[in-house]
C-alpha cells in the first residue's frame, strides 16, 4: 500500500512526458510551411534554401523524366496538402503542371525558371522556349533569389535562415560558374562542339561557349528521331571531326550509341546529366556535383585538360 502513491506519481510523470514532450516534435512540424517541388533540380535548390525550416517533398525521383513523367494519386495529394510549390516552368513538366493546374490546389505556384529570359527553340515548326535554363550557373543563381523570396513570403520569421543560406548557396553557384568556364577553356579551340542525345545544354553552351553540333531529338525527350535526323547528325559529326559525342542518363543511349557507330566515332565514357540529378551517393546527386560532373565529361571527352572543382567551403549533406 505504501508504494501505490509512488506508482500513481511514476505512470503520471510517464504521461506527462507522452504528451509534454512530444507536441513541440509536431507542432513544429504543423506550422512548418510545406512545400512541394516538381524537379529534382528545383527540389535540391528548394532543400538547400529552405533547410530545416520548412517541411518540403519532391515529387520526382532522381534519374526521372520531367518531359514524360506521368503522374500518380499522391503527386495530386502533396499538391493539395502544400501551402507552397515550386515548378520550373517553360513546360519542362507538362503532366505535373497540368495536374497541378487542374487539382483544387489552393498553395501559392511559382515557375522558378521563368526568372530567366529564355533561349526560343524550334520545336516542330514553332518557336517555344528552352525549360533547361539551369545549363547556366548564372540562371541558377537568380533562381535561388525567387527560392528566398517565396520562403520568405511564406514564412517571414524565417527570413534570416532563409537569407543566410541562400547567400551561401549563391557563392558556391558564383565559384561554380567560374570554375566551368575555366574548365571549357582548356578545350582546343576546334574541338569545341558538342552533341548529346537531346537539345538540352544551349545554355550551357552559350553560357561557356562551346558550339552545339546537332541533337539526337529536340527538347522534349517525347520525340522520337527519324532515320533522315540520325544520317544528318551522323554526317555533322563526320564534318565537324568531333573527338566524341554524349549519351544522358535520363535517356536510353541506344540510339546515341548507333549515331556513333554510323559515324565512327566514340560515346564519352561519362553520361550527362541532363533533366535530373543523379541518385543519392552518385557523382551528381546535387545541382552543384551534376554540373561538375557534366564539366569533367565534357572536358576530358573532348580533349581538355580538367582539374578538380574545390570550394571553399563544403556542401551541405
Amino acid at each position: 500500500m505504501n508504494r501505490s502513491p509512488w506508482l500513481v506519481a511514476l505512470v503520471i510523470s510517464i504521461v506527462f512526458c507522452g504528451f509534454g514532450c512530444q507536441p513541440q516534435s509536431s507542432d513544429r512540424n504543423e506550422t512548418a510551411t510545406k512545400v512541394v517541388s516538381t524537379s529534382t533540380i528545383i527540389a535540391d535548390l528548394t532543400e538547400r534554401v529552405g533547410g530545416d525550416e520548412i517541411e518540403h517533398q519532391g515529387i520526382l525521383q532522381p534519374g526521372a523524366d520531367p518531359h514524360i513523367y506521368e503522374p500518380v494519386p499522391a503527386d495530386s495529394a502533396a499538391f493539395e496538402e502544400a501551402d507552397l510549390i515550386f515548378y520550373n516552368g517553360y513546360n519542362l513538366e507538362p503532366g505535373l503542371i497540368k495536374l497541378m493546374n487542374a487539382a483544387g490546389v489552393k498553395a501559392k505556384k511559382v515557375a522558378v525558371a521563368e526568372v530567366v529570359t529564355p533561349l526560343d527553340l524550334d520545336k516542330e515548326g514553332k518557336r517555344v522556349p528552352d525549360p533547361h535554363v539551369w545549363g547556366d550557373a548564372k540562371n541558377v543563381i537568380a533562381m535561388v533569389g525567387v527560392i528566398r523570396d517565396r520562403l520568405i513570403e511564406s514564412s517571414p520569421e524565417d527570413k534570416e535562415e532563409f537569407t543566410q543560406n541562400a547567400a551561401q548557396l549563391t557563392k558556391e553557384l558564383q565559384q561554380l560558374d567560374l570554375w566551368i568556364a575555366q574548365q571549357i577553356q582548356t578545350i582546343p579551340n576546334n574541338q569545341r562542339r558538342l552533341v548529346t542525345t537531346h537539345d538540352a545544354f544551349q545554355y550551357y553552351a552559350r553560357a561557356y561557349r562551346l558550339k552545339i553540333v546537332g541533337t539526337l531529338i529536340g527538347i522534349s525527350t517525347e520525340e522520337q528521331p527519324s532515320a533522315q535526323t540520325v544520317k544528318n547528325l551522323s554526317d555533322s559529326i563526320k564534318t565537324t571531326k568531333v573527338p566524341a559525342i554524349f549519351a544522358e542518363t535520363t535517356i536510353n543511349p541506344a540510339l546515341i550509341k548507333a549515331v556513333a557507330e554510323e559515324a565512327g566515332v566514340k560515346v564519352a565514357p561519362r553520361e550527362l546529366y541532363s533533366d535530373s540529378i543523379g541518385a543519392p551517393g552518385s557523382d551528381g546527386d546535387s545541382y552543384i556535383k551534376m554540373m561538375v560532373s557534366n564539366t569533367r565529361a565534357i572536358v576530358e571527352a573532348l580533349g581538355g585538360k580538367y582539374s578538380a572543382f574545390k570550394r571553399d567551403f563544403p556542401e551541405p549533406r
